[in-house]
């Protein structure tokens, strides 16, 4: 049988729930798994009046029936005793698949009735005493896997567990077989088996994998620190990174452009603000020039050998600290938001219903009207004069968006109490104090942050990321409270160049803040709630991976493989979209997987230029490959899904393409598409991780 059904049949038994309680008694345990054996056993059977009468004979009359039997009908199966029983399972019988429909097992006995009455009893009774013999192996397997992993649970002995479960099941399986079964296959111990339950669900016995890798190195435990001082655009600080890399040594990297203060702090320790410095604890190495000559010279294993061994002294630098040089919480107090957390502590908020429909933790217009006219002293008119301005500032919106804010029995709703915002990734508890920020200033910081994150933890073609240094890094901490700041922000009026760099650059660190947060995704659902289900609140809106990349950077085209468009005509967030497509985003934006283009920080002032340049290195390095021998172009999968952006039909998106490829290979396509002799083939997609 396949490995798949006999693990499928295998998790059947006895599984053990999660929200089980850990007081389980394992003493019932046990007694559920003996006496499910029995009814195992018969399955695919089929002849239990036989195994009764196999069981009242002798030991030695029960020994020469079941050999002739054997030798009478399976003749090629004399080496049985000396296989494994899993080896037993796979070559006897060939397992139903169950889909839950049908009760396991049926399928072999509905195999062994429906034989015809006519057949010798020789024949029908030559197979059935090895199949007897697999059956009981397998039954005695999954016991042991069930009791395992009860013991294993409660005890935390995996070893000592699953020896107990194998002695006190094997024993009892000796007696409910018959005994010249039992030594005609013996039951082998799981430390001499090799097959082990626990691999099953993906995960090895300890004690056995250290066994079968010996040769596993030990990770290196440091108990010092390693400080590297870098800054952006600095190539010295590539190469020691690099170096320090190839050495398998962890160190702590700080930004001195993200880190100003540590500017000052380096020119007094060092005598100089100059980077790339190393430090090993409190000894100062020095830059790329020194790392190398340490190496030459064979002193820097000495150096190694320090930094493993010693623990830092109180003069070693320090790793920045949460919230270090961070102007993300700061700012200028806004007197509104104070008014509206004041109002939504007032005010009654509760389940209503409007035209049919229950919205959640919503509020009256009046009720709003009413409190600002006592807490501002205003007339009824002027309150909701001043309720538009909150409204007009996010603070709340009609649970509709039938308008933007009236008197009267209107349903309004706080911002963080929207379901669907309150999902958001980036939403803030409570109402924020400080006044939002331009969006310049926001997509300026994130430009900075995102062009240390990559120099730190991308390689340095941007293709693999580092996700697990990132997710504890500070630098990711900085991004997750700039995010918080979109809540508010105003978009309506941002030039198309500096919503481009934006929305491009927010897109990549969205999916990588996506795959820690969701895990990567491994296949079709997994990538509709990845692009679909993770969003940011912006603007009061939220917005979504797709929605950012077909709604926004597409100008509201249909994604792939859909029929309806991200924004309808009343959705506000139409407004936020770019006017027309703009076809090159899909060599800027990446999802995480490795057919994507790789990660690169736009900017504003050079969005066309950098967009070109994208365009260039995706085409140029795989993205379009021309075989001219067999004629056949193979392009990327991303040219056809959004075959659209790029022109009407095949021909057109190859001639678009063309504008971005090396003058040679640019020449010869165009000539094989002239010559209508071109074979295209899309290449395969590879949706793995590009860690």
């Amino acid at each position: 049988m396949e490995k798949e059904s006999f693990d499928e049949k295998k998790s059947t038994v006895h599984p053990v729930s999660h929200e089980e309680d850990t007081s389980v008694n394992v003493e019932s345990a046990v007694t559920s798994v003996k006496e499910d054996t029995p009814d195992i056993q018969v399955l695919d059977l089929g002849k239990e009046k036989e195994l009764d009468d196999v069981k009242e004979q002798s030991g030695e009359i029960a020994a020469q029936k079941i050999s002739e039997n054997m030798e009478g009908g399976v003749a090629d199966h004399s080496g049985l005793a000396n296989k494994n029983p899993e080896d037993v399972l796979y070559e006897e019988e060939e397992e139903p698949v169950f889909d839950g429909t049908e009760v396991p097992g049926m399928e072999g006995k509905r195999s062994l009735s429906s034989r015809s009455s006519d057949n010798d009893s020789e024949t029908q009774g030559s197979a059935w005493p090895d199949k007897a013999v697999a059956l009981s192996q397998f039954v005695k397997q999954k016991s042991i896997g069930a009791m395992s992993t009860v013991i294993r649970r409660l005890s935390g002995k995996s070893n000592d567990g699953l020896d107990v479960a194998a002695d006190d099941l094997s024993k009892e399986g000796k007696d409910s077989l018959p005994e010249s079964v039992g030594q005609k296959v013996p039951l082998k111990s799981p430390e001499r088996s090799g097959w082990n339950p626990l691999s099953l669900i993906g995960r090895e016995n300890k004690s056995e994998k250290a066994d079968s890798v010996e040769d596993l190195a030990t990770p290196v435990f440091m108990k010092g620190r390693i400080i590297f001082y870098t800054r952006l655009g600095c190539q010295d600080c590539t190469e020691a990174r690099r170096f320090l890399r190839e050495k398998g040594l962890k160190y702590v990297e700080i930004n001195i452009d993200v880190y100003p203060s540590r500017k000052l702090e380096l020119e007094k320790i060092a005598g100089s603000s100059s980077v790339p410095k190393v430090f090993f604890n409190e000894i100062l190495i020095g830059g790329l020039s020194e790392l190398k000559k340490l190496e030459d010279s064979g002193k820097l294993e000495e150096k190694i050998e320090y930094v493993l061994t010693e623990e830092p002294s109180y003069e070693a630098p320090l790793p920045p600290l949460s919230g270090e040089d961070d102007q993300s919480s700061g700012g200028a107090i806004d007197e509104l938001a104070l008014i509206a957390r004041k109002m939504k502590g007032s005010i009654s908020i509760k389940d209503r219903f409007h035209k049919m429909r229950r919205y959640t933790d919503c509020f009256q217009g009046k009720d709003a009207v009413d409190f600002l006219s006592e807490d501002q002293y205003l007339e009824r008119e002027e309150a909701v004069e001043f309720g538009r301005k909150l409204a007009d500032k996010l603070f709340f919106q009609h649970v509709a968006q039938e308008n933007i804010f009236e008197d009267g029995n209107h349903l309004y709703r706080f911002l963080d109490d929207d379901p669907v915002i309150s999902r958001c990734q980036n939403i803030p508890r409570g109402i924020t104090e400080v006044k939002p920020k331009p969006i310049t200033d926001i997509s300026s910081r994130l430009r900075f942050l995102l062009s240390a994150i990559l120099e730190a933890y991308t390689s340095e073609d941007g293709k693999c990321v580092d996700y697990m240094s990132i997710h504890g890094s500070e630098e990711f901490a900085r991004f997750l409270r700039i995010v918080e700041e979109l809540q508010r922000v105003e978009l309506h009026e941002v030039p198309r160049e500096e919503k481009l760099s934006f929305f491009i650059n927010l897109y990549n660190m969205m999916a990588i803040h996506a795959i820690l947060v969701l895990d990567p995704p491994t296949g079709a659902l997994d990538r509709r709630k990845f692009l679909g289900d993770f969003k940011y609140v912006i603007g009061g809106s939220a917005y979504s991976l797709s929605a950012i990349y077909n709604g926004v950077l597409r100008g509201n085209q249909r994604p792939p493989y859909n029929l309806t468009k991200p924004f309808g005509v009343k959705d506000k967030r139409l407004k936020v979209a770019l006017l027309y497509v703009e076809p090159l985003v899909h060599f800027a934006l990446v999802s995480g997987n490795r057919s994507g283009p790789p990660l690169r920080c736009y900017s504003p002032g050079n969005i066309d230029k950098e967009l070109v340049e994208a365009a260039c290195s995706f085409l140029r390095n795989g993205g379009l490959y021309v075989d001219l021998v067999t004629n056949v172009a193979y392009p990327s999968k991303i040219l056809k899904w959004y075959s659209v952006d790029f022109g009407k039909n095949e021909v057109e998106v190859l001639k678009h393409a063309v504008n971005y490829m090396e003058p040679a290979d640019s020449q010869a396509l165009l000539d094989l598409l002239s010559n209508t002799q071109l074979k295209v083939i899309y290449q395969p997609y590879d949706w793995g991780l590009n860690n």
